[in-house]
């Protein structure tokens, strides 16, 4: 496979991810990024633990989707990350899932 070939293949996987995304989004509460992953979840509970000299979070998030271009599956029952960087959760609201049309793909 030539390097152009890779490039082209790889947008693919990453456009049929964002359509992914696009058509899941609506089925989950929150949005969890971590500096590894983005994950979408309807339960998320994050913990402070503290160690002798510095702390960390543990996030546990159960009904997930992982945004991960190579997983064959991306709907995972239950995760949990450790963490010494930042996390982010947000709660989505019901209106902020439908894409602007200018941003819409297949006019979807």
């Amino acid at each position: 496979m030539d390097e152009d070939s890779f490039d082209d293949y790889d947008r693919e996987l990453e456009l049929a991810l964002f359509r992914e995304y696009r058509d899941v989004v609506a089925q989950f509460q929150y949005v969890v990024e971590t500096e590894r992953r983005f994950y979408l979840a309807n339960e998320v509970n994050v913990v402070r633990r503290d160690t002798e000299n510095d702390f960390y979070f543990e996030i546990s998030m159960t009904d997930v989707w992982v945004w991960d271009i190579y997983r064959a599956d991306r709907f995972v029952k239950a995760v949990r990350v450790l963490t010494f960087k930042d996390v982010n959760v947000e709660e989505l609201q019901r209106r902020e899932f439908e894409l602007p049309d200018e941003l819409s793909l297949d006019g979807k």
